[in-house]
Order: C-alpha cells, then structure tokens, then sequence
C-alpha cells in the first residue's frame, strides 16, 4: 500500500468541492470509512465524497465506476452508492475523485447478518439482477475471474501460510475442496456484470440482513461463480441453500463447484488479513478472521 503523501482532511475535501462543486462545499463534512484504495468522506446527510489514497490502481477504478455504475444502478435492488458528480486532479489534489450517494447500514464485517432467510434472498435478488450479460467493452478483471486453475498457486500459497500459523485446522480438506473445483469445467456462457469484490466490509447490513452493497471499483464482465461465492462468506449458516434456490437462473453444479474454489481463496484471504489485524501489522483487519474461518467450516460442512 503506498498511502498519499497529501492528507486527506475535512478542511481538502471541503476545499475540493468549493473549487469544483461549490454548491456542495457548506454541508457538513465528516470522515465515513478508509478502504483499501480510498477514503470515503460522508458530505451532509445524503452524499458522500470518495478520493483515492492507498493504490495506485485506484484512479482508474474510481473512473470505471463513474463510467458503469449509473447504468447498472437503476436495476438493482438494494442501494448502492451512485456516482453524482466527478472531481479532477488539480493543485490541491492531483488524482481523480467522485461524489457518490450514501449508502446506509453497517459493514457486514462489523455486523454479520444472522436472520438466514432474509439475508439469503436479498443477496441472490442482487446477484440475480446484477448478473446480466455485459457489452464487449465491459471491463475486465484485473487478475480476478478467468479459470480457476490459473490461480492454484496463489491459493495453496495462502494455504500454506494460514496452516503454518495454525488457523486451518484441516488444510488437507480445505485443499481437497480447492482441487475439485479447479478441475471443474470452466464456465462456458456469456460475460455476465459482476461485482468482483464481495468481501464482508463492502456489504452493509441493517437489522441481521444485508441491506446495500458499496465499492464497485472491481466491476468487471466474466463467470458469475467469482460473486457467487460471496454467500459462503457474507451468510450465516443455514443460508447457503437457500441463496441457491432463490438465484435465477439456477446455478449449474460445475457453476457451484467453481463458486466454491473462489470461496476457499477468499476464505482464506480473509483470515490472513485477520491474523494480521490481530497481532498489529500494517494492512490487517481484526474483523475479516470470524467470517473467513466461518466460511471454510461452512464449505467443508457442504456435500459437493
């Protein structure tokens, strides 16, 4: 992570939009959330400003979903945070920003949902109306998507190393189940428009259910089995099931093979960004462990 050598207050947001969108520079300005690639700064009741500062790769992804989410937006059926307006680098602050809508509710890494069936049916009626075929110029996946095998190494190296810290109670399992989906047939249909970034902290819940869904700088057109693992993780048990059933079209069994390998990796992702939030490290999230390791035992629960 490479954070900004510029810092981002109050005072240079409000700052930012007196020079470029003035007739929003009186409301009240407050810090919502730092992300991996931005900080979210909450702008009044109803907006939010978003300004790259960990990555560099963020300039481009802000733009992509100034591009693509105002067109996806209107057929979703859960908030999401609309771009509004786009901000230009200058002197004050040399990268791209966007002003978005703001998306209520709690991150589901803070606030598990645990009401199974409303939680369940309303991420497969999100996934459902998101996962529609996309234009030929829909973005691609920077590394995400694409045939399962292509990312082994990647995912018995994150293996190895939670097994070696002791957090996999049975990585031969776990490795099984990475194996079986990765010898499952690639996905065969159209692109579909995909989220590409499902973590617990991009999914918000309100009341046990998830109740919007933020962050779409990883949207990208590819096999709908990379977002349908997110209900491994995002769910609680009992869910799973029922997310299936209620997910049109009905995914096929190499489609749920494959959402299960992605689920594997992104388990373990999330419990390696736990153990680092645990002992302090630079990039660690504390609150990402319980849902990786809830996940694992959820996919190793699951007959395939």
């Amino acid at each position: 992570m490479t954070h900004a050598e510029i810092e981002i207050t109050a005072e240079l947001v409000r700052d930012l939009l007196r020079d470029q969108h003035p007739d929003l520079a009186d409301q009240p300005v407050r810090l919502g959330a730092r992300g991996w690639d931005n900080q979210l700064w909450r702008v009044g009741d109803g907006l939010a400003v978003r300004l790259p500062w960990a990555t560099q790769s963020a300039d481009e992804l802000l733009r992509k979903e100034h591009t693509w989410l105002p067109v996806l937006a209107p057929h979703l059926p859960l908030p999401v945070p609309v771009p509004q307006r786009l901000g230009e680098p200058s002197p004050q602050f040399p990268r791209p920003w966007i002003v978005t809508t703001w998306v209520p509710g709690t991150p589901a890494d803070r606030a598990p949902a645990d009401r199974a069936a409303e939680a369940a049916d309303a991420l497969a009626a999100f996934l459902t109306a998101l996962h529609r075929p996309a234009p030929e110029h829909a973005p691609a996946g920077r590394g995400r998507g694409g045939p399962l095998a292509g990312h082994s190494e990647w995912v018995i190296e994150q293996l190895d190393a939670a097994a070696g810290l002791g957090l996999v109670p049975d990585p031969g399992a776990v490795r099984a189940v990475w194996e079986d989906a990765a010898a499952a047939p690639d996905w065969d249909g159209p692109a579909l428009w995909l989220h590409g970034d499902l973590h617990p902290a991009n999914v918000l819940t309100t009341d046990g259910t998830v109740s919007g869904v933020v962050d779409f700088g990883d949207l990208f057109a590819g096999d709908p089995a990379f977002d349908l693992a997110s209900a491994w993780i995002l769910l609680p048990d009992g869910a799973v099931d029922r997310f299936h059933a209620a997910y049109q079209p009905a995914p096929d069994a190499a489609t749920l093979r494959r959402a299960r390998g992605w689920a594997v990796g992104r388990a373990l992702a999330c419990i390696l960004i736990g153990d680092a939030g645990v002992r302090g490290r630079p990039g660690g999230k504390p609150t990402w462990g319980p849902p990786g390791h809830a996940a694992l035992r959820r996919l190793l629960a699951t007959p395939r």
